[in-house]
């Protein structure tokens, strides 16, 4: 059969975990991710020899696992002198005889070491692809003589739609950073949409000086670019070019570009991402 309707009613049971969880990566993706639900598995070593998971969902390769509660597993007491790393995963398995699949979490021995020490090699095929055993790993569990270090999370948290629309959502923040000023009529307008920015700059200068500069306005936290951002400023500049520099730390300048002026009316509209 190569067409099934999986969410419609068929007579007999029809659905597996296969198909929920292809359903399932499809939609969040096929690799494992942490959901923001109970407390996001945080963890924390009860004592020295044991790792506690508090309680969330994680997806690995499609498939569901939800931990109610607190749930521990034994790490090995290192050894004096020597360094090691451990990982803690959610290990998924499936009994190929009988089909059963079932989610646990296991510590992953590491090898102890006088030098760097390395993770250890865990099980890293595709629930998706067949195989019969997965690791989802959670935590490096550092190990230094016999001190366990702080532990180091290792997956990635999946936000919700709620959050990715509202990222995609955005809505039009206007600012007026300048208007009129000393040395000239000068008008700095701008538009934000989340971290897309324009800013319409008007100068009307009585700067002078060949290479003279100006700045004329700090932008505040969320307007500054994250690189630099130089444009050529376009109008009556009597002969010298000027460019529009706005800095990382949020300055707002014009630069003369060699030659000397009495006067100009220049101007130019910039778009950025911000920082």
């Amino acid at each position: 059969m190569t067409v099934e309707l999986i969410t419609g009613f068929a007579g007999t049971p029809h659905i597996g975990s296969d198909d929920i969880g292809a359903f399932q990566a499809g939609l969040v993706g096929p690799g494992d991710y942490a959901l923001t639900t109970g407390n996001q598995l945080k963890a924390t070593m009860s004592n020295a020899n044991t790792i506690a998971v508090q309680s969330g969902d994680a997806v690995l390769n499609g498939r569901h696992v939800h931990l109610t509660g607190t749930t521990t597993a034994t790490v090995q007491s290192g050894t004096q002198g020597q360094k090691r790393n451990d990982l803690a995963v959610l290990r998924y398995t499936k009994n190929t005889t009988t089909g059963v699949e079932t989610c646990s979490l296991v510590v992953i021995k590491g090898t102890n070491t006088t030098g760097t020490a390395a993770d250890p090699a865990h099980n890293t095929g595709s629930i998706l692809d067949g195989v019969a055993t997965h690791d989802m790993p959670l935590y490096r569990v550092p190990i230094n003589g016999i001190t366990v270090g702080t532990l180091v999370p290792l997956f990635s948290v999946l936000k919700p739609m709620k959050d990715v629309w509202d990222s995609l959502t955005q809505t039009d923040q206007p600012i007026i950073l300048l208007n009129g000023g000393p040395g000239g009529d000068k008008k700095i307008t701008g538009h934000r949409w989340g971290k897309l920015c324009e800013l319409n700059v008007k100068i009307g200068s009585k700067v002078v000086a060949a290479w003279g500069k100006e700045t004329l306005v700090t932008l505040p936290a969320g307007w500054r670019p994250n690189v630099t951002i130089t444009t050529a400023m376009s109008g009556r500049d009597n002969g010298n070019q000027m460019n529009l520099v706005i800095y990382t730390d949020g300055r707002v300048a014009y630069e003369n570009q060699g030659g000397t002026q009495a006067s100009n009316a220049v101007s130019v509209s910039v778009c950025y991402l911000t920082i």
